[in-house]
């Protein structure tokens, strides 16, 4: 068995893989030709990529495309469409209007956000099985899949790895990790670091143990606009038009799927933590934990002895 590490920086992110396999290298090498091919099919940042092209043509006429990037859409719509669901994967206009992480970030006018508002409806994206195509019922309507692609990709690549023999293997898209078997370091859990929002990135507020599990965090503290006194992040309440108010800062989901973690993270980030708690609670095979935004951690009940505050 060889064990192999690559970093590539890609997708805006820096993408770490691990494995220990038959022919590591040759793996991690198919691995990161998947994750280009992904980048030219799911970029929301490319002129040319499938994605970008939908807001072009889809609402002239129901636009192809490949039958993973409509299963994504498809599995994006249905989440978008459950009740009081903060995911959308409509919200394209919106997250173009305001830029948050970009360099011509602003404040929109009121009129401006109240105008984008009615682009944001996911039953108006209309979707054939059999034809894998998509069409858009309201021109300017774009779909932003940022909220789930990267936890869709990582189980890919994971995939791949076990369908050729990994017995150990990481993947930690900029955030994003999904494990498999035992820990390079010694034990047969890993740890994995859940960021603390208050303090700069690398500093985390606890650990928690995982095996063949994801970890992914949705937090307030990833991309911020300051305008005067007021600071504005970038997950947005589709329903108002701006950043969502709640006393959450940062959600972090543990499942057996990174898109599921991805999922949830965002559907549920709009809820106060007690909700986010109760909810995850009911739910079968998934945990949380949650840092309010004055700095207290909790978590959900199966959770508790796999996670170990930390004091920074």
């Amino acid at each position: 068995m060889n064990e192999y590490t690559q970093i590539i920086h890609l997708m805006g992110t820096k993408i770490s893989l691990y494995l220990k396999a038959p022919d590591a290298e040759k793996l991690a090498h198919e691995a990161v030709n998947m994750l280009i091919r992904y980048e030219e099919v799911f970029s929301a940042n490319s002129d040319n990529s499938q994605l970008a092209m939908l807001k072009k043509t889809a609402a002239l006429s129901p636009q192809q495309v490949d039958e993973e990037l409509y299963e994504l859409i498809k599995t994006g719509k249905q989440h978008s469409l459950h009740e009081n669901s903060y995911l959308n994967i409509a919200i394209g206009p919106l997250i173009k209007l305001w830029r948050i992480g970009f360099r011509e970030a602003h404040v929109p006018e009121a009129g401006e956000i109240e105008k984008v508002l009615e682009l944001l409806h996911p039953e108006n994206i209309q979707l054939d099985d059999e034809q894998l195509s998509i069409y858009f019922l309201k021109k300017g309507m774009e779909i932003d899949l940022g909220a789930i692609a990267k936890g869709y990709f990582a189980d890919k690549v994971m995939e791949l790895f076990k369908l050729n023999g990994a017995i150990s293997a990481m993947v930690d898209m900029g955030g994003n990790v999904l494990v498999y078997g035992d820990s390079p370091s010694g034990g047969s859990d890993w740890k994995v670091g859940i960021q603390n929002p208050f303090l700069p990135r690398g500093n985390a507020a606890a650990l928690v143990r995982i095996r063949d599990q994801s970890v992914v965090t949705s937090g307030i503290y990833e991309r911020v606009l300051e305008k005067g006194d007021s600071k504005y992040h970038h997950i947005f309440n589709s329903r108002t038009g701006y950043p969502i108010e709640s006393n959450v800062a940062s959600l972090t989901v543990i499942a057996d799927r990174s898109l599921d973690c991805d999922i949830y993270s965002t559907e549920l980030f709009g809820l106060d933590a007690a909700s986010i708690i109760h909810r995850v609670n009911g739910m079968k095979d998934m945990e949380a934990a949650v840092i309010t935004m004055d700095g207290k951690l909790a978590c959900t009940a199966n959770l508790r002895g796999r996670i170990d505050p930390l004091n920074t």
